[in-house]
């Protein structure tokens, strides 16, 4: 299974440590070349690799950290989405509801990225505690996942337990996953909601 995290601001530097922690490969990319990212990826980590956003999103579990409109410009870097699985990090607050036609702001991303398999996750916690060692007093920081697609969300799952998270499936994007989703100026009710899973 191959990773990238498609932007490299503070959100993706931080899920970037969060491979480098356990010594996972992942691809970083944004805007700026690789060469631009290179200094930063190398101070994360040995396995931050850094390549062009073509190449980037050839991994199979792409992790898509952008500002939220900038979904539109990365969707372009694909003729098609099938069989991929996005991680949608994003989040549309201060986005008019309008704008969004009365959908989850992850429905609106899954509508630019046709044959995607999209996964609502890691988008609940600022930077710096997703950067941070996930746990804590014998217990494991919670990730919230949500998606409209079952089977791929179980990889994401998965991939969080690796990473030393504990995953708690929300369900379907609109139902549960509309706890972690941001609407016009409101932030939903999970969001910063920084709990650990005792025992795990």
């Amino acid at each position: 299974m191959s990773y990238a995290i498609i932007g490299f601001g503070a959100v993706g530097q931080a899920l970037a440590t969060m491979f480098a922690r356990k010594s996972i490969e992942v691809a970083v990319a944004s805007r700026r070349s690789p060469e631009a990212l290179a200094p930063q990826a190398s101070a994360i980590g040995p396995k931050v690799v850094p390549q062009s956003l073509e190449k980037a999103l050839e991994a199979d579990i792409i992790f898509l950290a952008v500002p939220f409109w900038e979904h539109r410009e990365v969707a372009k870097g694909r003729a098609s989405w099938k069989g991929k699985t996005v991680i949608d990090v994003t989040n549309a607050y201060g986005v008019p509801v309008e704008d969004l036609g009365g959908l989850p702001s992850s429905a609106v991303i899954a509508r630019t990225l046709p044959g995607a398999r999209l996964v609502k996750a890691f988008n609940h916690l600022p930077a710096a505690a997703l950067a941070a060692d996930p746990a804590i007093g014998g217990g494991r920081r919670v990730i919230f996942v949500s998606s409209d697609d079952d089977a791929a969300a179980t990889p994401v799952r998965s991939l969080a337990e690796q990473l030393g998270f504990a995953p708690v499936w929300l369900g379907k994007l609109a139902e549960g996953g509309s706890l972690v989703q941001a609407r016009d100026k409101s932030w939903a009710p999970l969001i910063f909601q920084d709990l650990f899973k005792k025992g795990a």
